[in-house]
C-alpha cells in the first residue's frame, strides 16, 4: 500500500465530516434568513414608526385564497355530492360535530374527496401498469385505491370529530363547576356562560367557542332552551345533551339551577374518573401487543442466543 492511498484514507473522514458541517450550516443559514419573524419583530419593537402589517388585506387576503379554493373544490366535487337535501344536511351536522360551520363546508368537503381520489389514482396508476401492465390485476387495484382515496377524508374527519367531543367531554366539568361559582354568586346564565368563555378560553377553546356562539344566539333574542338544544347537537356530546335539558328542566319547574348544575357536574365527575380507570385497567392488556412483538423477541435471543450457539457447536463437533 502506498503512501499516498494511506494518507487519502486518513484525511477522506475529516474531509467527509467537514463537508456536512458546512453543508447543515449553510442549511440553517438559509433556512433562518427566509425565517425572519422573530427579527422582524424585534425591528417593529425598536422601531415603532415602522411600518406594521395591514392586517385588514392580510384577513381580506385569506378570505380570497379561501373563496378560491372553495370554488374549485365545489367544482371538483360536485359530481360526487349528493342531491337529496336530508343526506346533505346529515353531511352537515357531521362536519358542525368537527367543528367546520362554513357555508362551503359540503362542498369542501367532497372536493377533497375527488382530489385524494385523483392524486392516489395519479400516484398508482404509474406502477401498477408498470409492475402489472394493463391486466385485470391492475384494475383490481386501482379502484381499491380509488376506494380508499374516496374514504381517506371520511377517516380524517371521524378522527377529527372524536377528538373534539373527547376534548369538549373532559372540559364540560371545570365549566359547569364555574357556572355553579357564577350563578350562585348572583350572575344569570348568560353572563356566566360568558365568564366561562372568557375564562376557559385557552385550556378548552372547543367549548368555549360553542359557548361564545350560544351567547351570541340567546343576545339575538333566540330562545334559550332552543339554543340550547342547537348547543347539544352541534356538538355532538351527550353530556351536553343531558346538560340541556337538565337546565331546561330547571327552569321550566322553577328549581335552582345551580344545585342542578352541581349535581350533573358531580354526575360527570364521576363519570369521567371511571373512564380514565377504565382506560388504565385497557393498559395492561394493550401493553401485550408491543411486549410480544418486539420486547419478548430481543430478550429471548440474549437468553437462549448464547444456550443454542454452544449447543450448535457441541453438535457440530
Amino acid at each position: 500500500m502506498s503512501l499516498n492511498s494511506i494518507s487519502i484514507a486518513a484525511v477522506l473522514p475529516f474531509v467527509v465530516f467537514l463537508a456536512i458541517t458546512l453543508g447543515a450550516w449553510g442549511l440553517l443559514s438559509i433556512w433562518a434568513s427566509m425565517n425572519s419573524t422573530a427579527e422582524a419583530r424585534l425591528k417593529r419593537i425598536m422601531d415603532p414608526s415602522a411600518q406594521r402589517p395591514d392586517a385588514e388585506s392580510i384577513a381580506k387576503k385569506q378570505d380570497q385564497l379561501q373563496t378560491k379554493f372553495a370554488a374549485a373544490a365545489n367544482q371538483l366535487g360536485k359530481s360526487l355530492r349528493p342531491t337529496n337535501e336530508v343526506d346533505i344536511g346529515k353531511m352537515r351536522l357531521k362536519l358542525l360535530n368537527a367543528g367546520f360551520r362554513g357555508e362551503q363546508a359540503v362542498q369542501v368537503y367532497y372536493g377533497l374527496k375527488g382530489l385524494s381520489t385523483l392524486i392516489l389514482l395519479a400516484v398508482a396508476t404509474p406502477l401498477m401498469v408498470k409492475s402489472y401492465g394493463m391486466s385485470q390485476t391492475t384494475m383490481t387495484y386501482l379502484a381499491l385505491v380509488a376506494a380508499l382515496g374516496y374514504m381517506l377524508p371520511g377517516t380524517f374527519l371521524g378522527s377529527i370529530t372524536k377528538k373534539r367531543m373527547e376534548s369538549i367531554f373532559l372540559s364540560l366539568p371545570d365549566a359547569i363547576d364555574l357556572m355553579v361559582v357564577c350563578v350562585e354568586a348572583g350572575l344569570g346564565l348568560d353572563a356566566a356562560m360568558r365568564r366561562v368563555t372568557s375564562e376557559l378560553g385557552d385550556s378548552s377553546p372547543a367549548l368555549c367557542e360553542e359557548f361564545a356562539i350560544s351567547n351570541f344566539q340567546m343576545q339575538m333574542g333566540r330562545p334559550r332552551k332552543d339554543v340550547l338544544r342547537d348547543l347539544a347537537v352541534r356538538t355532538g356530546v351527550d353530556d351536553l345533551r343531558a346538560l340541556a335539558a337538565v337546565i331546561i328542566q330547571a327552569e321550566r319547574f322553577g328549581s335552582s339551577v345551580g344545585k342542578a348544575l352541581r349535581v350533573h357536574s358531580d354526575a360527570m365527575r364521576l363519570k369521567r374518573r371511571q373512564l380514565a380507570e377504565e382506560r388504565a385497567a385497557k393498559t395492561a392488556v394493550k401493553i401485550m401487543i408491543p411486549l410480544i412483538m418486539f420486547i419478548f423477541p430481543g430478550v429471548f435471543i440474549v437468553l437462549v442466543g448464547p444456550a443454542g450457539i454452544q449447543i450448535a457447536n457441541t453438535l457440530m463437533k
